[in-house]
């Protein structure tokens, strides 16, 4: 929202009221109707045990939100705005009776004239919000045609007729809540003789030759017809322009060059520097920060389709990241800090990009600020997502405004890397009796809505990539980009949904993988605040209404029989299940980055929980790192050496992956260890670790690892800043002699004061994993622990100084 000289918040203290008369209570915005309810008392904790079903008369009912204000008099002497944002979703605002607006969509924001409208006393803003479930069922009836949706994902019925969140009706990982609010700031704001509605800002190269070209275009509204300067500036960088404007809407441009601007580089590329921006129009400024980078998305023609990656300032870079979902089923509860700390997470595991999917929400100013800050790319979809949505004019026309203002809101922030259409929607058109009956009907009206996207996408950011689906082969390609891996994004399921093997991910090299997960439950701690202790049993209703995805829990368990010695209770389960969702994508990851250049991005599903559940996500409800988001902050480590079998011949072949702009020299040592815990060296040399390209390594013969073996080895760069260690078990691990380790751990204080924790075994142990869940985060988690070689912890984060002994876990002896 632009920026002015006078603003004034009405945040606080509205009265909510519902049509069925028996709620009266107090609403603060931003903020949604279920929080309001449960901080009055009047509802309970929506996320404990099976309490979602008792909240759907929420929903149901149409609910009222006023409150008063008065205005100074030099306010009500001046041109003045209501600015209201993201209002979930049909809302009638209303100002002393007479109506403002009818807000239809969550996705467009209102800029209200209020001149003229102001009493001098006490003013009443009041909003009505309808039953969004209601008029989606509505709209659903009045279609020409059926539009079928994802009934195993959304409980509630219809949400694809309207324009809010879609997960906010369940999907295979959320509750069913439908929330309703306003979640950004309700601000009164005074003007003089014009108003900064909306300020675009795009950055141009011409291929990396000459200066960049920064353009800032604003949509002006001028009160009468005048004449303004206008000045735009960029650091230390200036342009002042003289414009008319004409009494109503209008829109100017300026554009400023910038001759060796310092660069922005996405996180572990470089530094994130950033300009300070002003754009100035008489009393009115608009303030913002802009990081200066070349991003293009190169899809050219090779020898095996067509590639797709990221070239940022010129390099080709592998972009490793995770999906993102938004941050609570709540939306109150999206607060700035608790988003910072999942986005922070994301860096400290080594990620450079993620993706905000087309289920949830275009997430606030904020969260893009953030992003440009620690240098995290966003691959941003519009929110559709694995629906058929309508096509008719009323809706194209929403959807139209919502691409619009999105990307003019969007458009400065370094971060945004791509403008995707929506989240597998030409796969819906084949999941549905009604589009495989009739596909040309509901090809055409796919077609009619990510064309009026990509229009808008196209007209109003030419400066970054469309691309028009995730999955997609390509524009205007409606192919099965799941299992074809030679052009564009793949979504690469066939591991969990179809419940293959995890050497399966080995079996295709797509050239970026924007969707691959497996699913665990969630730790021991988040548990016990969502259950009873009857309900700690896989089978019970409690936790299957925790699982959103059908046979999710049978599928944790069948694949843990699979792979390991059955869990002797209900806690080893828990463990066993975040074992082999790490064991599961680090196979993926490593496999896929040993494959550069031909893969050039892997973004699993899914980085963060919305609710406690079990889930695809590496961080749980709260934050607290999964086994597997420990594992992603070294399966995506800039320097990496993993072990990979040729499916030839069955020689291990260890394979190196330098993601850092320059060459690094490193020291490799591989090892094969038995499971009684002789050590025995195979290698030892030194390796220069090239920038672009996996390169292999060594490679072991196949008969080199004995069947009560398995291989490990080391790396460490010359100046000994990049360090890794990983582990090669050409065996499962049920079929594998593991022994009975005793571990010992104790504190220890270094010479330069810092505390660790010492870790001793007798025999091999794996997955050795301390306190998982909860507010402890160590150095390192779920490691191989080897007789005779100590392994030093450091707690990163703590909501205790208190040293306590942690609760140490690892994988079972088998003998």
């Amino acid at each position: 929202m632009p920026s002015s000289a006078t603003k004034i918040t009405l945040n606080e203290n509205w009265r909510l009221r519902n049509a069925g008369g028996n709620i009266d209570t107090i609403i603060n915005f931003p903020g949604d109707v279920h929080s309001a309810l449960l901080a009055a008392g009047l509802i309970p904790d929506p996320y404990y045990r099976d309490h979602e079903l008792q909240l759907d008369w929420i929903h149901e009912d149409t609910w009222t939100a006023d409150r008063e204000f008065t205005l100074a008099d030099s306010v009500l002497a001046s041109h003045v705005s209501l600015f209201l944002g993201s209002v979930d979703c049909f809302a009638r605002v209303t100002l002393n009776g007479v109506e403002l607006v009818q807000s239809e969509s969550q996705f467009i924001d209102h800029i209200i004239d209020l001149t003229g409208k102001l009493s001098d006393g006490a003013n009443r803003l009041s909003i009505e919000f309808k039953s969004a479930t209601q008029i989606a069922k509505t709209h659903a009836e009045r279609q020409p045609f059926p539009l079928p949706y994802q009934t195993g994902n959304c409980r509630i019925p219809f949400v694809n007729h309207v324009r809010k969140t879609q997960c906010h009706a369940g999907w295979d990982w959320n509750i069913a809540l439908m929330p309703i609010g306003i979640y950004q700031d309700i601000v009164i704001q005074r003007h003089d003789a014009v108003r900064i509605d909306a300020l675009r800002v795009l950055q141009f190269d011409d291929d990396g030759e000459g200066p960049v070209r920064i353009e800032a275009s604003a949509r002006i509204y001028a009160f009468q017809d005048c004449r303004h300067s206008v000045s735009f500036d960029v650091g230390e960088h200036t342009i002042l322009e003289a414009c008319s404007l004409l009494k109503g809407e209008n829109q100017v441009s300026v554009v400023l060059e910038i001759e060796d601007p310092i660069l922005w580089w996405p996180a572990g590329q470089g530094d994130q520097h950033q300009y300070e921006v002003s754009f100035s129009i008489g009393s009115e400024k608009h303030r913002c920060r802009l990081g200066i980078r070349r991003c293009q998305v190169i899809t050219e023609k090779d020898d095996v389709g067509s590639s797709f990656k990221f070239r940022i300032n010129g390099r080709d870079t592998f972009m490793k990241g995770a999906n993102w979902i938004p941050a609570d089923a709540l939306p109150q509860r999206i607060t700035k800090e608790t988003v910072r700390c999942l986005l922070q997470s994301a860096v400290d595991a080594n990620m450079n990009m993620i993706r905000v999917w087309g289920g949830g929400q275009y997430e606030p100013d904020w969260f893009y600020d953030i992003c440009d800050e620690l240098g995290l790319l966003v691959w941003q979809d519009f929110m559709f997502a694995c629906n058929i949505y309508p096509s008719d004019k009323a809706f194209l026309d929403l959807v139209r405004e919502e691409v619009d203002q999105q990307i003019w809101r969007l458009s400065h922030h370094a971060c945004i890397a791509l403008w995707c259409g929506d989240n597998e929607l030409i796969g819906a058109l084949t999941w549905y009796e009604e589009t495989r009956n009739d596909r040309d009907r509901y090809l055409v009206n796919y077609d009619r809505l990510n064309n009026a996207i990509g229009e808008v996408a196209i007209e109003q950011d030419p400066s970054r990539r469309f691309w028009p689906s995730s999955p997609s082969c390509g524009p205007l390609n409606f192919g099965d980009a799941w299992h074809d891996d030679k052009s564009g994004d793949m979504h690469y399921w066939d591991v969990w949904h179809s419940a293959k093997e995890f050497d399966a991910y080995r079996t295709v090299k797509p050239r970026f993988c924007s969707e691959f997960g497996f699913q665990s439950f969630p730790s021991m701690p988040l548990i016990e605040r969502f259950t009873e202790l009857a309900d700690r049993n896989i089978s019970s209703p409690v936790m299957d209404i925790h699982q959103r995805n059908s046979g999710g829990n049978a599928r944790i368990v069948e694949t843990i029989a699979r792979y390991f010695r059955f869990p002797d209770n209900f806690e080893e389960m828990v463990f066993l299940s975040q074992v082999q969702q790490a064991v599961a994508i680090k196979t993926a990851v490593e496999f896929w980055r040993s494959c550069k250049p031909r893969t050039m991005g892997t973004l699993y599903w899914q980085l963060n929980d919305c609710w406690p559940v079990a889930s695809w996500s590496s961080l749980e409800y709260g934050g607290a790192w999964k086994l597997l988001h420990y594992k992603a902050k070294l399966f995506y480590a800039p320097l990496l050496v993993s072990a990979q079998p040729d499916s030839e011949n069955g020689d291990v072949v260890l394979w190196g992956v330098n993601d850092m702009p320059e060459t690094r020299t490193c020291s490799l040592r591989a090892e094969k260890v038995s499971f009684s815990g002789t050590i025995s060296q195979l290698d030892e040399r030194k390796i220069v670790f090239e920038t672009q390209e996996a390169q292999e390594l060594l490679r072991l013969p196949a008969d080199t690892l004995k069947a009560d073996e398995f291989l490990t080895f080391t790396w460490q760069s010359e100046d000994g800043t990049f360090t890794g260690q990983n582990d090669y078990f050409p065996r499962r691990f049920k079929d594998s002699p593991i022994e009975h380790a005793t571990v010992s751990g104790k504190w220890m204080k270094e010479a330069d004061g810092t505390t660790v924790y010492l870790l001793t075994t007798d025999k091999p142990a794996f997955f050795v994993t301390l306190d998982l869940g909860g507010d402890t985060r160590f150095s390192d988690n779920g490691f191989t622990l080897l007789p005779g070689r100590e392994k030093q912890l450091t707690v990163l984060t703590s909501a205790s100084n208190e040293q306590k002994h942690p609760n140490i876990q690892l994988l079972k002896g088998c003998n």
